[in-house]
């Protein structure tokens, strides 16, 4: 298709990286509407939507719910999935594996029931491989006591059903999934709700393990934002909570609420980051979180409004014993912005992209929707944040606008090469032409940088393990002063929530007569769990394209097979039950 490039001049800002010309640029279409998204490698990223009525077919004529989507070519590929990823989320494992998991109960000719779904892709050259499921022996296993909602009577089901979950990897390599819902809809509810955690592989005796702390953030405790800290414990936000998690002792430590009645989370969806750790902060973790808003979650959907402002309340939080008792510093953003999506970028400002200035997220649950969509008045211009500037000059307006409207279901990630790829858009309960409708135009977000001088470098190695030193050969065309090195998790995206992002700049030191960088690996696996990174370099502050590593050796994250026999004996018991049960979903998903 010919390229549609918008360009806009940008008022000068704090960084020469983004000072200059920004655009957005259509590359395609991604056959299936983009609710997750995961950086596979420089080339290729994956897409996952809900089983629907996409225009990419399967090689067996079905319709395709995931894709791999080149980003050279500009053409995309189905993937064929067997259970439906409505809903669900991701992460990889340290060994290079992506796991997408849990989804949605709903069934279709097609689809298998995906609350339970576990889905592998290992990267293969060139864009080859499939995605792996095995519905049978591979899925997730939570126990839970639910209430039969025709008979109101409580059964002892060890279910396995996990819709709008989250996750974070943390220092072993392994995933820990957090949340969701058994069923459900706009927000969580008493019989649906699944306050517990698990691991991926399994740990322990397979057992899920409750959280108080979802339980306290119902009713709007699904997609929580986590974090894993250098401390090896992980944060976790949801509704205006928040906490420390300890997964290794299962304690939780309570941290302030966020200030001024602002919730964060599906639905009400704010924008958050780890912000970059360095050993200039000697590592210290601060989070932010932008947007968001203050309805009331005690409301009936009918009752809010596709028109009620969100939040343009900011809220960032030093995470040791200092910042935790000073609480949370607040400031304000150019604009209300709910279902924005956080992007770390490569010199470690923040870019807001996407969302709506009005309304929350979902589909088919508020009065005045605008043809199902819960929210109106997409925000179409981009946002920067600046997190070493001063308060009160921390945010650049004025980058270039899209044309499209990017609300419920759509998401965006950081690619290898420094722009921001733009998908999806879909509040509704499946493909549509109504206003707001199902959008396939694939954009990305060109920051000034991308057409400036930019450093390149070469002989990265494919592991860097912890602590290795190890040297690149840097070209400097620009004649940067400051050559510098980071690393960077792009992250598994959907929802607003950008799970596993991560920023860690690297100790370098630069010989400017023979143009050799030598870095440092990260200092150990709480600060960067092993796993894929991409690999920066900065010539004062202006990024080259990213190289992905593997940080640690690339090997399977530890497995149990006392774990596993446990988990496979919940599992067995659920599934002699599970015929019995009627939880249905009410849209909003």
């Amino acid at each position: 298709m010919d390229e549609d490039i918008k360009l806009s001049f940008i008022q000068p800002i704090l960084a020469t990286a983004w000072d200059g010309t920004s655009a957005y640029q259509q590359i395609g279409t991604s056959g299936v509407a983009v609710m997750q998204m995961s950086v596979i490698d420089d080339q290729y990223v994956i897409f996952f939507d809900k089983a629907e009525h996409n225009p990419l077919t399967t090689s067996d004529g079905n319709h395709a719910w995931s894709a791999l989507f080149n980003t050279y070519a500009h053409t995309v590929r189905a993937l064929k999935l067997v259970t439906n990823s409505f809903c669900a989320g991701g992460g990889w494992l340290g060994n290079g594996t992506l796991i997408d998991y849990g989804g949605n109960p709903q069934e279709s000719v097609t689809s298998g029931n995906g609350v339970m779904g576990i889905r592998l892709y290992t990267p293969q050259p060139n864009g080859t491989g499939e995605i792996w499921e095995d519905p049978a022996t591979i899925h997730l296993t939570t126990n839970r006591r639910v209430r039969n909602l025709l008979s109101c009577k409580t059964l002892n089901f060890p279910s396995y059903r996990r819709w709008y979950p989250s996750s974070a990897r943390i220092s072993d390599g392994s995933q820990i999934i957090f949340g969701g819902a058994l069923a459900g809809g706009f927000n969580d509810i008493p019989s649906f709700d699944n306050p517990t955690l698990e691991f991926f592989p399994p740990k322990g005796n397979g057992q899920p393990i409750t959280s108080q702390f979802l339980k306290d953030a119902m009713p709007s405790n699904l997609f929580p934002h986590m974090f894993t800290l250098p401390d090896n414990r992980i944060f976790v936000a949801a509704n205006t909570l928040a906490m420390i998690y300890n997964w290794v002792d299962n304690t939780e430590t309570r941290l302030p609420n966020f200030p001024n009645g602002v919730r964060v989370n599906y639905p009400w969806s704010a924008g958050a980051v780890l912000l970059p750790l360095t050993s200039e902060n000697n590592y210290t973790p601060e989070v932010l979180f932008c947007g968001g808003s203050t309805v009331d979650d005690s409301l009936s959907p009918s009752d809010i409004s596709s028109q009620t402002p969100a939040s343009n309340q900011c809220a960032r939080m030093v995470l040791d014993t200092v910042g935790i008792s000073a609480g949370w510093q607040v400031e304000t953003m150019p604009g209300t912005r709910l279902m924005n999506d956080a992007i770390v970028m490569p010199d470690g400002n923040i870019l807001f992209i996407n969302g709506v200035a009005t309304g929350v997220a979902g589909y088919g649950n508020v009065a005045d929707q605008i043809g199902q969509s819960n929210a109106d008045n997409p925000v179409l211009t981009p946002w920067l944040y600046t997190p070493s500037a001063a308060e009160g000059q921390r945010f650049t307006t004025g980058f270039a606008n899209t044309t499209i409207g990017r609300l419920y279901h759509s998401t965006a990630s950081l690619l290898p090469d420094g722009s921001v790829l733009v998908a999806g858009s879909n509040p509704n309960a499946d493909v549509s032409t109504t206003k707001y409708m199902t959008q396939y135009e694939v954009e990305t977000f060109q920051p000034p940088y991308m057409s400036m001088i930019r450093p390149s470098y070469a002989g990265t190695p494919q592991n860097i393990d912890y602590g290795q030193i190890f040297t690149v050969t840097v070209s400097n065309p620009g004649n940067a002063t400051a050559i510098t090195a980071a690393i960077m998790d792009l992250g598994f995206h959907t929802h607003a929530v950008s799970l596993d992002s991560k920023y860690v700049g690297l100790v370098s030191n630069y010989d400017s007569t023979s143009d050799e960088l030598n870095i440092t690996g990260p200092p150990n696996a709480y600060i960067y769990p092993p796993g894929p990174a991409w690999l920066y370099i900065l010539g004062d502050g202006i990024p080259s394209n990213g190289t992905k590593v593997m940080i640690g050796t690339g090997a399977d994250p530890p497995s149990s097979a006392e774990a596993y026999k446990g988990a496979i004996k919940y599992s067995k018991e659920a599934q002699a039950q599970y015929q019995n049960m009627n939880l249905t979903s009410s849209g909003g998903g």
